[in-house]
């Protein structure tokens, strides 16, 4: 690369994780953000760094990877899963199972924070710059390009406790979970649906109406809100010779949806392969590809339980002491994971597709070239 700038498309957690890497090894970085602002699509989302799919902890991990935690977070312990019935299940753990994180462009947001790291080690920010073709070396964070799962609901203001709550009801949010965060008298409540997309106005009135009458849901000034998850393991992560990190690659969890540390992980991935000469797809494979695996056979599975299958496993995992550790195991690879991959593939499937381009040497930003891990 010598002096060249690296250019980076995209200033959501994974672009600014990789700028962020190449920067503090010395290298010039300028970072092309379509819109206006940092996280603008977000507009002060509570979303969860999950802590739970590595043993040591999501913050420690960040902090060695060489990001900041400067970010206002929520360490979350304990919280409520209701069944489709209403019952109530205590999840608990001794470790933070998530750390609630406000995105968006805000002062305390994890957007804002990367974008002041990457900043004081000089890297260059152009918002309102939408690039199309690069040439040079280059790193593309353009987000999801299509909807898996949507979340669907409001942001508000209240006098509400911390906390955080769900409701697992095919009712409300098929095949996924409704949940309501609140941090700092701020509130998202939502609709976190992987089918039924065209009745979102109907589950999302009836999640609001589930967690009023379930926990007293109180909702200062709402504004509407909504986004979409891009989940696929790709059989590459290169568009031409550029590497693609974060959801653009389809770096998110399958399951659940808490996709933050796999997407900085991958921009982290993804700086060091430009820095070494190394094989960026081989990097992402040996640290998330399994991961990334096992999460689309829980996710196959999931959406085999329907709502007695939910209420079954909440109460198999209230009778376990720790909901962090449960989950740990749930996401280790296993040999049975491993051989269940397939039916995987064949019961979600990305919508992410386009036959476009054939991708050979290709320099196009916004390319989707769609192509699926085979067992």
């Amino acid at each position: 690369m010598g002096g060249t700038a690296i250019e980076i498309a995209g200033a959501g957690p994974a672009g600014l994780a990789a700028a962020i890497t190449l920067a503090g090894a010395g290298r010039q970085v300028i970072v092309h953000e379509a819109q206006g602002a940092v996280g603008y699509r977000f507009k002060r989302d509570l979303q969860g760094l999950e802590n739970w799919t590595t043993r040591q902890d999501a913050l420690v991990a960040l902090q060695k990877q060489g990001l900041t935690i400067g970010f206002k977070r929520l360490p979350c312990r304990a919280g409520t899963v209701f069944d489709a019935w209403g019952k109530g299940y205590c999840i608990r753990s001794h470790e933070p199972l998530f750390y609630m994180v406000e995105r968006g462009p805000g002062p305390d947001t994890l957007d804002t924070a990367l974008l002041h790291q990457a900043r004081e080690l000089g890297v260059e920010v152009r918002f309102n710059s939408r690039v199309q073709h690069v040439q040079g070396p280059a790193i593309f964070a353009t987000g999801p390009k299509a909807a898996d799962a949507i979340a669907v609901g409001y942001h508000f203001d209240t006098r509400m406790p911390d906390g955080f709550w769900a409701i697992c009801d095919d009712d409300l949010a098929p095949r996924g979970y409704a949940y309501l965060l609140v941090m700092g008298g701020k509130g998202t409540v939502k609709s976190c649906m992987f089918t039924g997309f065209k009745q979102e106005a109907r589950y999302v009135e009836r999640t609001v109406e589930a967690f009023q009458r379930l926990v007293g849901l109180e909702m200062i000034d709402p504004r509407p809100h909504g986004g979409v998850g891009n989940f696929r393991v790709p059989s590459t992560a290169r568009s031409g010779t550029h590497a693609v990190v974060g959801e653009q690659a389809g770096f998110q969890d399958t399951l659940w949806g808490f996709g933050m540390r796999a997407a900085m992980t991958s921009g982290v991935l993804a700086a060091y392969s430009l820095l070494e000469g190394s094989d960026y797809d081989r990097k992402w494979r040996q640290e998330l590809g399994e991961l990334m695996a096992t999460a689309a056979v829980n996710r196959a599975l999931y959406s085999l339980l329907g709502n007695r299958g939910y209420r079954w496993l909440l109460r198999h995992q209230e009778n376990r002491s720790d909901a962090r550790e449960l989950l740990h195991r749930y996401y280790r690879p296993s040999r049975v994971k491993r051989l269940l991959v397939p039916l995987a593939r064949r019961r979600f499937e990305s919508q992410r597709k386009d036959a476009s381009c054939n991708h050979v040497d290709c320099s196009c930003v916004w390319c989707r070239h769609g192509r699926e891990l085979h067992a």
